[in-house]
């Protein structure tokens, strides 16, 4: 597939997500992270505009190279077909989507932590905290409990344990979601409904492959680490999945001609 040149909207979008990683890199990532980042719906630091915001943050230098390549390749086509106005609806709505999406399923993942927490607290046992960390915490206890212990960390004390066990749940209170991944992946969904049998070209498997079966694939993909999470995996790939859902349904509701596909 021939790229076509960048359009406005995607120029935009890519200058205006360059824009807020620069302003992160030179100092400021802690204070655009809490603030533009989407918090869940209890915590404190949770404002409503973060649901569009968080589209527009990054981890880091690599999170940010390889949203803006997806968007860069496969956003122009959109834009063209749709136009601006319509193109960058879909790319917002799918972005906020996948953030609700997101929302959803940690409702579910943080009541069962919180119920687990507060079980533990009203019944503290040093045998039991051991299990707790193992089974919630398997990567490490977060960063910001490792301040309320004192001395030896393997002599923790009953209070302390009840301390860190607060923190922890905090912590996770306290995580937002970030970055443009969820509405890249709804631009790859959409390209893909648009255009099933554009064949794309990629790096890491350099045969040609038509968009319906890489998206599809992807999608799978993305359902099977979700659902089988590893140790140390930060990803929202439930957030991509949402923002894939979110462009089935835009597209659906939109009812484009499908006799004009590429």
């Amino acid at each position: 597939m021939r790229t076509p040149g960048l359009t406005p909207i995607v120029r935009a979008l890519m200058a205006i997500n360059i824009i807020v990683f620069g302003v992160e890199y030179f100092g400021h990532k802690e204070m655009i992270v809490s603030v533009m980042g989407l918090h869940y719906f209890t915590s404190e630091k949770f404002l409503p505009f973060q649901f569009l915001t968080s589209i527009f943050v990054h981890a880091d230098l690599r999170h940010l190279f390889n949203n803006m390549l997806g968007l860069f390749f496969l956003g122009p086509m959109l834009e063209m077909y749709w136009g601006e106005k319509r193109f960058l609806t879909f790319f917002l709505i799918t972005g906020m989507g996948s953030g609700l999406l997101y929302m959803g399923l940690k409702y579910y993942d943080y009541s069962t932590l919180e119920a687990a927490t507060r079980a533990y607290i009203e019944h503290p046992d040093l045998n039991q905290f051991s299990k707790f960390l193992y089974q919630y915490f398997p990567d490490g206890i977060p960063h910001n409990a490792y301040a309320l212990i004192e001395g030896n960390p393997n002599n923790i004390t009953v209070q302390n344990s009840v301390l860190i066990a607060q923190e922890c749940l905090r912590s996770v209170l306290d995580t937002p979601l970030i970055g443009a991944s969820g509405a890249v992946f709804g631009v790859m969904a959409g390209f893909a409904l648009l255009f099933p049998n554009t064949e794309l070209m990629l790096f890491l498997l350099p045969i040609p492959i038509k968009a319906k079966y890489f998206v599809a694939l992807l999608g799978l993909y993305e359902l099977y680490v979700g659902m089988n999470k590893m140790p140390g995996d930060n990803v929202a790939h439930f957030a991509h999945i949402g923002g894939m859902i979110f462009a089935f349904i835009l597209i659906k509701i939109w009812g484009k001609n499908r006799n004009s596909f590429y």
